[in-house]
C-alpha cells in the first residue's frame, strides 16, 4: 500500500481517509483504555459542561488576553532584533538573547517580581521572555538561509543597501516569518499555565488547572487541555489565513515546488 511507502506523495483524498482511520483508533484506544488515570470520553464531556458553567469562559477570557499581549510584544522584539542583525553591531546581542531559550522563567521570577511588581506584568514579562527568545532563534536562522545570490542580484539592480534589506530580508522573509510566529504561538500556550501557576490572582487557565490537578479532577484536567486545545487550533488557523492574504506568492511557490 503506497501509505507505508517511504517518500511516497499521496493524494489529499487519501491523506483525509488516513486522518480520520488514524483519529477513529485513537477514540477507540481512548474509549477502551484499562488506565484509570485516562477518564473516559462522556466523563470529559461532563467535566467540560461543569466547568463551563462554573465560568471557564471567564478564565478563558483572561488567558487569550494575556497570550494576545505576550504574542504581539514578542513579535515585535523578536522581528527588531532579528531584523537589526543587519547591522553587524547588533549580531551579537541578538545572539546573546536567542541564547536565552536555555533558562529557565522560574529563575526570572524574582527579578521581575522586583522590579515590575503585580502579578499582570510579571506575567506578561515572563511570557513574552519566554516566547521572545524562540522566536528570534527561528528569524535568525531564516536570515542566515537566505542565499547570497539574492542579495548579489538585488544589487544588480542598483538598489540601495537598505532597500536591498527592505526587499530581501524583510519582504523576502516575510512568509516564513508568520510560518515562525504561528509556530511561536503554539509554544505560548505550553508557557501560559505555568506562568498562570505561578501568579494566581488574575485567575486563568493555567490557574485552573493547577487546582483540578492537585485534586486529581484528572476529567477536568483533561477537559481544561481541550479547550486550549481547540482555542490553540483556531489561532493556528488564523494565523495560516493571514499568511496566505499576506503572502499569496509562497502557497504558489510551495505547489510549483510539488509539481
Amino acid at each position: 500500500m503506497g501509505i507505508f511507502t517511504p517518500n511516497k506523495v499521496i493524494s489529499p483524498a487519501a491523506f483525509r481517509l488516513v486522518l480520520l482511520g488514524e483519529l477513529a483508533l485513537f477514540f477507540l484506544f481512548w474509549l477502551l483504555s484499562p488506565f484509570k488515570v485516562l477518564p473516559r470520553p462522556g466523563e470529559v464531556l461532563s467535566a467540560l459542561g461543569a466547568l463551563w458553567r462554573g465560568g471557564i469562559g471567564q478564565e478563558l477570557i483572561v488567558s487569550t488576553g494575556l497570550f494576545l499581549q505576550a504574542l504581539a510584544l514578542s513579535t515585535v522584539i523578536s522581528a527588531s532584533l532579528a531584523y537589526l542583525t543587519v547591522l553587524p553591531v547588533f549580531r551579537p546581542l541578538a545572539l546573546v538573547v536567542s541564547r536565552g531559550r536555555f533558562l529557565s522563567l522560574v529563575g526570572f521570577s524574582v527579578v521581575f517580581t522586583l522590579l515590575l511588581g503585580g502579578d499582570r506584568p510579571v506575567k506578561l514579562a515572563m511570557l513574552t521572555l519566554g516566547m521572545s527568545v524562540f522566536l528570534l532563534t527561528s528569524m535568525l536562522a531564516i536570515i542566515a538561509e537566505i542565499p547570497r545570490s539574492q542579495y548579489d542580484y538585488a544589487r544588480t539592480l542598483r538598489l540601495s543597501e537598505w532597500r536591498v534589506v527592505w526587499e530581501v530580508v524583510i519582504r523576502g522573509t516575510l512568509d516564513k516569518f508568520l510560518d515562525a510566529v504561528r509556530q511561536n504561538a503554539a509554544i505560548a500556550w505550553t508557557l501560559l499555565p505555568m506562568v498562570e501557576a505561578l501568579y494566581r490572582s488574575e485567575g486563568g487557565l493555567g490557574v485552573a488547572l493547577d487546582i483540578e490537578r492537585k485534586y486529581f479532577h484528572m476529567d477536568k484536567v483533561y477537559a481544561i487541555q481541550i479547550i486550549v486545545l481547540c482555542v490553540g487550533l483556531l489561532q493556528d488557523y488564523a494565523v495560516g489565513l493571514i499568511r496566505q492574504i499576506i503572502c499569496p506568492w509562497a502557497d504558489l511557490n510551495k505547489e510549483r515546488s510539488d509539481a
